[in-house]
C-alpha cells in the first residue's frame, strides 16, 4: 500500500512538473546582459534573441546592466526571483574570473546552469613586418627577446590577458602587458603603432587580417580557427590543455527549477540550428557549443579553479 501510494505521488509530482513546464513561459522574460550595448556580448545576445523568442513563443527583452567587469549585472540576476522570468546571458569572465578579484554576491555554484551557447578564441596578431610568419616562429621570437615586445589586452585580470599569460608561462616568455578597455581600444593602439601585438577577440581584427594589414599567428583555442588560417591553435603547438577562450552561456538565479531551465536550453538549442544564426556566429569567429545543466557547472568550476590559480601566481587574486 505504501509503495503504491509513493509511486502515485511520484507520478503526480512528475505530471505537475511537466504541466508547469508546458505552461512556461506565459509572460515576457527579461534577459540581463552584463555588458554595454553594442559590444560583442550584446550583439550575440540580441541576435540569438531574434531566434529564441519564436521558439519560446514569448517575448524576451534584452537589458544591458554593465559595470564591474560584468559583476553588477550578474549580481542583479543572482538576487532575482528564481521563477524563470529573469535570466542571464553572459560571457565567462564575470563568472570564472571576477569573483577571484572582487567581492561579489554570487559564484559559479550559486547560479542555475542552463546552457552554454558559443565560444570564440582570442587571437594574437602582429604587423606584416614582424619577424615571424607562424605561431611557432612568433613564440620563439618572443622567447628570444625578453620584454622587448608589448601586447595589448583586455585589462588586469581580463580573460585575454590570462589566456596570453598561460601560454607565455608554458614557453618561459616575458612580454609587457598593456591593458586597455576592450578589444576596440586595443585594436586602435595596435594599428596606431603604440603596441607590438594585438591581443583580443577575433571579430574586430578580422578585416585587417584578411586584407594583409595584420598577421594573426596564435589563437587561444585548442583547435585552429577557420577565420584565421595563418594562426596556430594550441593543439598544433602541443599544448591543447592551455586553451582559454571567450564563451557564452545562459544562467538563472539560484533555485530556478530544472524544468524551466530545460525549456530555455531546448529553445536555445533549436535557435542555434537556424542557418542565419549559424552564419552570424561564423562571421564573429564563434562556433556553437552546447553544455547543459551540471556539465555546464562542471566546466565553470574547472575554469574558475585554473584561472584562480593563475591569478594567484600573477598576484592579482584578492586576499
Amino acid at each position: 500500500m505504501y509503495k503504491t501510494s509513493l509511486l502515485s505521488a511520484c507520478a503526480l509530482a512528475l505530471a505537475c512538473t511537466t504541466a508547469i513546464a508546458d505552461n512556461y513561459p506565459n509572460r515576457p522574460i527579461e534577459i540581463i546582459v552584463p555588458a554595454p550595448a553594442g559590444g560583442g556580448t550584446d550583439s550575440v545576445a540580441r541576435m540569438l534573441n531574434q531566434y529564441l523568442e519564436p521558439e519560446l513563443q514569448q517575448s524576451a527583452a534584452i537589458i544591458n546592466v554593465a559595470g564591474g567587469g560584468g559583476a553588477i549585472g550578474v549580481n542583479q540576476v543572482s538576487r532575482a526571483r528564481p521563477d524563470g522570468y529573469t535570466l542571464l546571458n553572459t560571457w565567462n569572465s564575470p563568472i570564472t574570473t571576477v569573483p577571484h578579484m572582487q567581492r561579489v554576491q554570487y559564484s559559479y555554484d550559486s547560479l542555475t546552469p542552463i546552457t552554454s551557447i558559443s565560444k570564440s578564441a582570442y587571437t594574437m596578431c602582429v604587423m606584416p613586418d614582424f619577424p615571424a610568419d607562424t605561431g611557432e616562429e612568433f613564440l620563439a621570437e618572443l622567447k628570444n627577446n625578453p620584454n622587448k615586445y608589448t601586447y595589448g589586452n583586455d585589462g588586469v585580470g581580463g580573460t585575454m590577458r590570462l589566456a596570453a599569460e598561460r601560454i607565455f608561462a608554458a614557453y618561459d616568455i616575458e612580454a609587457r602587458a598593456i591593458p586597455f578597455g576592450g578589444a576596440g581600444e586595443t585594436l586602435q593602439n595596435f594599428l596606431g603603432g603604440h603596441i607590438d601585438i594585438y591581443g583580443g577577440s577575433i571579430t574586430p581584427v578580422l578585416p585587417y587580417a584578411q586584407d594583409g594589414q595584420a598577421k594573426c599567428l596564435i589563437v587561444t583555442s585548442a583547435a585552429d580557427n577557420l577565420a584565421l588560417p595563418q594562426a596556430s591553435g594550441l593543439e598544433a603547438l602541443g599544448h591543447p590543455e592551455l586553451e582559454t577562450v571567450l564563451w557564452r552561456m545562459m544562467l538563472g538565479p539560484e533555485g530556478m527549477s530544472e524544468a524551466y531551465a530545460n525549456v530555455i536550453a531546448d529553445a536555445v538549442e533549436r535557435a542555434l540550428e537556424n542557418p542565419e544564426l549559424q552564419a552570424f556566429l561564423d562571421k564573429q569567429g564563434e562556433v556553437p557549443v552546447l553544455m547543459r545543466g551540471e556539465a555546464l557547472r562542471e566546466a565553470l568550476k574547472n575554469e574558475s579553479d585554473a584561472l584562480g590559480e593563475l591569478l594567484s601566481k600573477l598576484g592579482l587574486k584578492r586576499s
